[in-house]
C-alpha cells in the first residue's frame, strides 16, 4: 500500500490546513496510507499527529511562533502584506512515519516549522517530495501576497514589504537561502491554480523545477446543495429577502480581501436599486467581533466564526450569491465552497478563482478592482432568469473537477509516476 505524510505548519487553521485534511481525508478514501503530521496542533483530532507531542515542546513551538511575528514588525512597513522570515525551524527526518513513508507531501511549512535548512536536511531520506504551494511565500524572499510586485522573477531584494529595502536586503538573503536549499532538495510542485502554476513558472526559484497543476479538494458529502427556502428558515434567515453572503473583512483597511471595493460596490447597489434595496440583506461569517467591521448600506448579520463545516454549509446553501472582493487568492476554498453547495459567486477577476468561476455559467467575474463590475456582478445574479440553473451549474462545476475522488486520483498518479524505477515499470 502506498504510504504519504504531510507536513504542515497547522492543522485545519487557515485554507493550507484545511486543504491539507481534505486531500488526507480523500487519499484515506481512495484506500491510500495517508497521514498528517502538523508543527502546532490547535484541535483534537486523534489521527493527526504532531511534532510536539508534550505541553513543553508546544509551549517552545508557540513562542518561538509568536517571537518571529513580534521581531518582523521591526523590518516591516505597517501594510498588512503577510511576510515570513524562517528565523526558526526544526529537524522532522527523524519522525517514524517520515521514515516509513514512500513519498513526503509538504504543504504550508512557516511560522517556525521548516527553515530552508531543515528543507534541506529531507534530501537526507532520498524519498519523493511533492510540495503543494498554498500561496506563493516558497518561490519569494519572504511575502506570502505579491499582488503586482515582479521581484519574485530576478532574486528578490529592493523588497516594498521592508522598511529597509536595498538590492542585497533581508528578501534577498532570504532568497539565497530558499536557493541553496531547494538545489540540495529535489520535489515535485503541486499548483493548485492556474494562476499559481504561472507564477511558479515565471519564478526564478522555482522555474527548472516540475510543476502539476492539481486543485485542492473538499467534502462534497458535506458542502451540498438543500432547498433554498428550507436552508434559510433553517439557519433564521428571511425567505422573502436575496441574500448575499461574504466571509471575513476586518476593516476598510485591509488590503488583501479587498473590504473597500465591496463596500463601494454594495454602496452603489443600493442606490440602484432604489426601493427594492430594501429586499437585499447581507450575511457575514468569519468575524472575531463586531468592532471596527464597516458598517454596510445594507442590513447585515455578522455570524462570527463558524467552526461547525455543517453550519457553515447551511449558510452557504441558504445564500442567494456569494461574495468574494479578495485581490489575490490561489484557490480560495470559500468559493470552492460555495459552488459545492449550488450557490453562485461574484468575485474579482485574480489569481485562481477564474479556475471555479466561469463567468455568467456559475457566477459573475468583476473586472480587477472595478467596483461598478463588482456591482454588475450581483445585479446579473439578482435579475438572472433561472436562478435553479445556476445553482446545479454551480454543484456541477465542483463535481466534475473538484470532487475528492479526482482529486486524490490525480495526486495518486504524480505520486506513482515519481515512485517509478529507471526502467518505468509500475510500483
Amino acid at each position: 500500500m502506498l504510504k504519504v505524510v504531510h507536513l504542515n505548519t497547522y492543522d485545519g487553521n487557515g485554507g493550507a490546513g484545511r486543504g491539507c485534511m481534505r486531500l488526507n481525508r480523500a487519499l484515506l478514501n481512495s484506500g491510500v496510507d495517508s497521514k498528517m503530521i502538523v508543527h502546532y496542533k490547535f484541535g483534537t483530532n486523534p489521527q493527526i499527529g504532531t511534532f510536539n507531542a508534550n505541553k513543553v515542546q508546544k509551549s517552545v513551538a508557540a513562542f518561538k511562533i509568536i517571537l518571529e511575528r513580534v521581531f518582523a514588525r521591526r523590518f516591516l512597513k505597517p501594510l498588512r502584506t503577510p511576510f515570513s522570515f524562517a528565523w526558526f525551524g526544526r529537524s522532522v527526518i527523524h519522525h517514524p512515519d517520515v521514515i516509513n513513508a514512500d513519498v513526503i507531501h509538504l504543504h504550508w511549512i512557516n511560522h517556525g516549522f521548516l527553515d530552508p535548512k531543515h528543507i534541506a536536511e529531507i534530501a537526507k531520506l532520498n524519498k519523493p517530495v511533492v510540495w503543494t504551494f498554498h500561496d506563493s511565500n516558497a518561490f519569494t524572499g519572504g511575502c506570502h501576497v505579491r499582488y503586482t510586485c515582479d521581484h519574485f522573477m530576478r532574486e528578490c531584494g529592493n523588497c516594498p514589504l521592508l522598511i529597509k529595502s536595498s538590492d542585497d536586503d533581508i528578501s534577498h538573503t532570504i532568497w539565497q537561502q530558499k536557493n541553496k536549499a531547494y538545489q540540495a532538495l529535489d520535489f515535485a510542485i503541486a499548483a493548485p491554480s492556474s494562476w499559481m502554476k504561472r507564477s511558479v513558472e515565471a519564478s526564478s526559484l522555482m522555474k527548472h523545477k516540475a510543476v502539476h497543476q492539481i486543485p485542492n479538494t473538499l467534502e462534497t458529502d458535506i458542502f451540498k446543495p438543500i432547498d433554498k427556502k428550507l436552508a434559510k428558515e433553517k439557519a433564521g434567515l428571511p425567505v422573502d429577502k436575496f441574500i448575499f453572503l461574504s466571509g471575513f473583512m476586518p476593516s476598510r483597511k485591509d488590503l488583501h480581501k479587498g473590504t473597500q471595493y465591496l463596500l463601494e460596490s454594495m454602496e452603489l447597489l443600493k442606490q440602484r436599486l432604489g426601493a427594492d434595496a430594501d429586499k437585499v440583506e447581507l450575511v457575514v461569517f468569519g468575524n472575531r467581533g463586531t468592532e471596527g467591521v464597516p458598517e454596510f448600506p445594507f442590513k447585515t448579520s455578522f455570524l462570527g466564526t463558524i467552526n461547525n463545516d455543517e453550519q457553515l454549509a447551511l449558510h452557504y446553501a441558504a445564500a442567494d450569491a456569494f461574495l468574494i472582493p479578495s485581490l489575490e487568492d490561489n484557490l480560495p476554498y470559500t468559493v470552492m465552497e460555495s459552488l459545492a453547495c449550488g450557490t453562485p459567486v461574484i468575485a474579482f477577476t485574480t489569481g485562481g478563482i477564474p479556475d471555479m468561476v466561469q463567468h455568467r455559467y456559475n457566477g459573475y467575474l468583476a473586472t480587477y478592482r472595478s467596483s461598478e463590475s463588482f456591482t454588475e456582478g450581483m445585479e446579473w445574479v439578482i435579475n438572472h432568469a433561472d436562478h435553479k440553473q445556476l445553482q446545479q451549474q454551480a454543484r456541477q462545476t465542483v463535481m466534475d473537477t473538484f470532487s475528492e475522488t479526482v482529486i486524490a486520483q490525480k495526486h495518486i498518479d504524480l505520486y506513482r509516476s515519481l515512485l517509478k524505477p529507471a526502467g518505468g515499470a509500475d510500483v
